[in-house]
């Protein structure tokens, strides 16, 4: 046997064992012709829209035949009594479908939108008739009512175009779902989500107005006390000891007059409450002569040395002069009884439309708007009118607290 043949039968040898190994040089046993473990080829995302495509066409007729059926009936009876309150009840019941559409949108597209501002309370407490008008001029549900009627032609189209997708055109599903689901999402955008900045503008002054009512009250359960427990209950004690006082006047001229004496050392402490509560309602200097001497003298009864810098040209709106005279003097009560400082200052100035206040104080720092603190409730007094609290109070020291409020003329406050 020659050579050559010899090596065609190794060739065909080890040809023959070859057709058993892996595409690596590896037996079937050592895991090498292992296939990768089946699964889908979309992500759960694609689902997702695609399970959104599906949905628009039930989701679109159902809402299509709500509309033309309360549309249809509340505009044929409008000249009758039941047709406008139709009409208000079926944009009610627009707020109800729009509040599910967006629910749908958020699991199944992740569209992250606000929900609008509810009709005024004020207005639906107000009668029958003023809530019918309220829910006519409902710009939320008439929106609404435009969305679900571009949604049926709108439906029809993606249910059809995603169903054949499924058997048909599998490889470009994902993306005509995603390219479908976009649209989806700009019209969820544009149609149901509140009114651009004035929706969210009214829902911002409701909660303000909240925050106002609450500190108002408050003021009047303090000022309440304040007159109960201090001014009223010394003159009351006054009323008795003159009383005795006169009982003793013949009797007794001597202890009369030492009863007087203690009734003048009463009526003295009384006035300097009643004034202190005044000054604490709205101080006499901040009227007449504006922040900058107000603030000097809160500084003069500040347990550290405080330097007030105020440079302002002209005086804001009496409310804003108010509102910015006691928040320094709460932030110097806060300096006084926790900082442990050595010094203090304050420094106002006016930006644009707006008027800034900074206190800085070198004391052990540790400032914080959370867990309820006073500075919490300062803080929201602020944006109650559309003003702002910073805190930066590092531990050790030192605290810069910032508090900017809107600017207003004087003549238009």
């Amino acid at each position: 046997m020659t050579a050559s043949s010899m090596t065609g039968k190794a060739a065909k040898s080890a040809a023959g064992r070859g057709l058993h190994r892996g595409p690596h040089g590896a037996s079937p046993q050592d895991g090498g012709d292992r296939l990768p473990p089946a699964r889908f080829a979309f992500d759960a995302r694609t689902w997702r829209e695609v399970a959104y495509l599906l949905l628009d066409l039930p989701v679109g007729l159902l809402g299509f035949l709500y509309v033309t059926v309360w549309l249809y009936a509340g505009v044929l009876l409008a000249v009758t009594v039941i047709g406008l309150p139709m009409l208000a009840a079926g944009l009610m019941g627009m707020r109800v479908l729009g509040r599910w559409e967006r629910h749908r949108a958020r699991r199944l597209l992740g569209v992250r939108i606000d929900e609008p501002s509810p009709l005024s309370r004020q207005r639906r407490d107000a009668g029958f008739f003023a809530w019918v008008w309220t829910a006519l001029k409902d710009p939320v549900a008439w929106r609404g009512t435009l969305y679900a009627f571009i949604r049926l032609p709108w439906g029809v189209l993606t249910f059809g175009i995603t169903l054949v997708s499924l058997f048909v055109a599998w490889p470009v599903l994902g993306h005509l779902a995603r390219a479908m689901s976009n649209v989806d999402r700009a019209m969820v955008r544009g149609l149901l989500c509140p009114s651009s900045e004035l929706e969210r503008r009214i829902a911002e002054l409701e909660e303000d107005r909240g925050v106002v009512v609450d500190t108002a009250a408050a003021d009047l359960r303090r000022i309440e006390r304040d007159l109960h427990d201090g001014a009223q209950a010394r003159l009351v004690a006054l009323a008795m000891g003159l009383g005795l006082a006169k009982e003793k006047l013949l009797e007794d001229p001597e202890a009369a007059a030492r009863m007087v004496d203690e009734a003048h050392g009463e009526v003295k402490l009384a006035l300097q409450e009643l004034r202190d509560l005044a000054r604490g309602i709205h101080p006499a200097i901040l009227t007449d002569r504006g922040l900058g001497p107000a603030l000097s003298s809160v500084a003069g009864r500040c347990t550290v040395p405080v330097t007030v810098s105020a440079e302002l040209e002209a005086r804001p709106a009496a409310a804003i002069e108010g509102i910015a005279y006691f928040t320094v003097s709460e932030l110097l009560q806060n300096v006084s009884k926790h900082s442990r400082a050595r010094s203090a200052e304050v420094e106002l100035w006016r930006k644009g439309k707006r008027l800034l206040i900074q206190v800085r104080d070198d004391g052990q720092g540790g400032a914080s708007t959370e867990g309820g603190s006073g500075l919490a409730g300062l803080a929201e007094r602020l944006g109650s009118v559309d003003g702002l609290l910073a805190v930066e109070s590092p531990a050790g020291g030192p605290t810069v607290i910032t508090a900017e409020l809107p600017w207003r003329d004087r003549a238009a406050g």
